[in-house]
């Protein structure tokens, strides 16, 4: 055995989990931990950021995360996945933007925007009229959240493409160190990816090629507008886990070609509202027990990437302690551990296990007992944006939920957001 070997075999987990990495752009992250992106809606009724934003990212950077990846930071205000979420079409937030982007630094790590345009996951409560590479609907049990969306036009997609640029553009002028393409959980870019969603005919679709053509075009036009030593990455489902949808072998496809092109990080993940294996751990929460042994809901699939390319990968989803993080490096499957729900309940999770305390995460799956709920997991979500909210009140988050009475709250809260949006619309 080589002395590295040995060396290597004796490292503790924090010693493995401190180690930076550098991007292919040479840009450094100073850990392997990554606060991935999760939806805040904490944004004004009208999609201004605010100062919670600045408080909670504050928390997320002093708890040690090397990265912080912002959630769902969207492209039009005309097209938005939930009430209060954040829209960057312009300049007019800079100095907000900036204050959010200094937060997430101050423990020296980075802070990258997620972009994102929510196409046909527009719920109906917020646009009556959404839309899509093609006209399919959802299916008969969310038709009555989202509208049947229209069409396309090849001139509204190159517009889009645009968005995606100025936005971009607008978070390296305020300071943050990257962003990251939404390409995951049935959103607009992996609508075009998808069979299922995108049935054209044109240029934009037809065949796997041309399916991927406007993720590509999103790439360049970013490239294009912040240069090449911007962090440009992408969350790409690992497969849709849905009859015609998106495969492995499709977004292995993918991650070929913005690997060729010189993406910086390529995060795995996997799902759509329709089946939501990220919030419910994998396909559909059919987790084998070879995978719960190893905790990433996505390392097999991202072993199978890192036999193609070498491209920076983070892996997200499942990790509970500090050895099965460790040991997900260790085997080289992923650069990167993407960390959601542990740190919304332990924001300082990260620096506990790099003072090397023999961290379990108190994540637990949230069930109702109502099985639509369950089924949906739209608990999963919701209630994780609850405690998301109080920790950027300054308040310390439950690590529990409370059944039937947080599902209470958090319709409560649903309502009385989507009333407030509606109204906003009408004005």
């Amino acid at each position: 055995m080589e002395l590295s070997d040995i060396i290597e075999a004796t490292m503790k987990p924090a010693e493995i989990l401190s180690q930076p990495l550098t991007l292919p752009n040479g840009s450094v992250i100073p850990n392997r931990f990554a606060k991935s992106a999760m939806s805040e809606t904490l944004g004004t009724i009208d999609n201004h950021p605010t100062r919670s934003l600045v408080r909670l990212y504050r928390a997320w950077a002093e708890g040690g995360a090397g990265l912080s990846i912002t959630g769902n930071v969207m492209i039009d205000r005309k097209h938005i996945g939930e009430p209060q979420n954040v829209v960057v079409e312009d300049e007019s937030d800079l100095g907000l933007l900036t204050a959010w982007a200094e937060a997430g630094k101050v423990g020296g790590g980075q802070i990258w925007v997620q972009l994102n345009h929510p196409g046909k996951q527009s719920p109906r409560m917020l646009n009556p009229d959404p839309v899509s590479p093609s006209a399919i609907p959802f299916r008969k049990e969310l038709q009555g959240m989202f509208a049947t969306p229209r069409e396309l036009t090849p001139a509204e997609i190159e517009d889009i493409v645009e968005r995606f640029a100025r936005g971009a553009a607008v978070a390296k002028k305020a300071g943050f160190d990257g962003v990251q393409i939404h390409g995951a959980h049935g959103y607009l870019v992996s609508q075009f990816l998808s069979p299922h969603h995108n049935q054209r005919t044109d240029e934009w679709g037809g065949s796997a090629e041309k399916r991927r053509r406007f993720v590509l075009a999103v790439y360049r036009a970013i490239r294009e507008a912040c240069g090449p030593d911007f962090n440009v990455g992408i969350k790409l489902n690992s497969a849709d886990f849905q009859r015609g949808g998106f495969t492995e072998e499709e977004s292995l496809a993918v991650i070929d070609s913005l690997a060729s092109e010189g993406i910086d990080l390529v995060e795995i993940s996997g799902g759509n509202y329709e089946n939501p294996a990220m919030a419910k751990g994998g396909d559909s929460g059919r987790v084998k027990e070879s995978t719960r042994a190893r905790e990433a809901y996505f390392l097999a699939f991202a072993e199978q990437v890192r036999a193609r390319v070498a491209v920076p990968l983070m892996v997200t989803g499942g990790f509970r302690t500090a050895e099965g993080m460790a040991q997900a490096l260790e085997s080289g499957a992923t650069d990167l551990v993407g960390l959601a729900r542990p740190l919304v309940v332990e924001p300082d999770l990260p620096l506990r296990i790099l003072g090397g305390e023999p961290v379990v995460s108190a994540v637990r799956p949230i069930r109702t007992g109502i099985r639509m709920v369950d089924d949906l997991a739209l608990m999963e979500v919701s209630w994780y944006a609850r405690q998301i909210g109080r920790i950027a009140r300054g308040k310390k988050p439950r690590k529990h939920d409370r059944g039937v009475l947080s599902l209470v709250e958090v319709l409560g809260v649903m309502a009385t957001r989507g009333m407030r949006t509606r109204l906003r619309a009408g004005e």
